[in-house]
């Protein structure tokens, strides 16, 4: 049992991590439900920061709330991954163009050795989508690193925190899309070695996010009431 001794608020993100870690590890699978007391009861701590951190993860999408059931983790929604990869692809994007003529031969050295890692597990027979997802958003950091407009750069940092909490690991649904991937990392990589003008960085970013999505919303079927 963990022990939570600290102020409310401190509490209240102490629980609002521990719920979000065993989401985004799928600990927690999609309906599981949240009892306020059992998990109180765990942190050692009372009711009140659970309900809060729990408010914070359902406004984050990771936790709805049904009659007569109360709070569970959410089931991944179409529309939802859709909205959230559509505004990412966005303004990831845009942040990679940008940061395109700050890149060092060392960072794109890093980038490229980081897809090699990639292109690896992608040939294994059995795929770790968790730790390909890890690599794939290690290699995107690298890229939009010299972003000078901090709001679009905490955007982006928004985007991929919101698709943890929707547990997505979209290499999971669709692991014949990770060979894509790598080929569409090098033509990216390209772009950016020869510096090509910064409207083909975005444009190639942009279609690279959404060619994923695009795959994934093939597998996630739409709810029906």
């Amino acid at each position: 049992m963990t022990t939570l001794s600290a102020p409310q608020a401190s509490k209240t993100q102490l629980a609002y991590d521990w719920l979000r870690e065993r989401i985004t590890t799928g600990e927690f699978n999609p309906g599981h439900r949240l009892v306020l007391g059992k998990i109180a009861t765990e942190l050692g701590c009372s009711t009140v920061p659970v309900r809060e951190a729990i408010r914070m993860l359902e406004a984050e999408g990771a936790v709805t709330f049904t009659h007569n059931v109360g709070a569970q983790v959410a089931i991944p929604d179409r529309t939802i991954y859709r909205d959230t990869m559509q505004t990412l692809s966005v303004v990831e994007a845009f942040a990679t163009a940008q940061s395109a003529p700050q890149l060092t031969a060392s960072d794109l050295a890093g980038a490229r050795a980081i897809n090699d890692q990639m292109r690896v597990l992608a040939n294994e027979p059995d795929l770790d989508p968790a730790e390909f997802t890890r690599l794939n958003r290690s290699f995107h950091e690298v890229l939009f690193q010299h972003c000078n407009n901090s709001h679009i750069a905490d955007l982006v940092q928004r985007g991929w925190h919101r698709l943890e909490t929707m547990r997505e690991s979209s290499f999971g649904f669709v692991p014949e899309r990770t060979r894509e991937s790598v080929t569409e990392h090098d033509e990216l990589l390209k772009l950016i070695e020869t510096g090509a003008p910064a409207a083909d960085i975005e444009a190639s970013a942009r279609a690279h996010r959404l060619n994923t999505m695009d795959a994934v919303l093939t597998r996630i079927q739409p709810h029906h009431d």
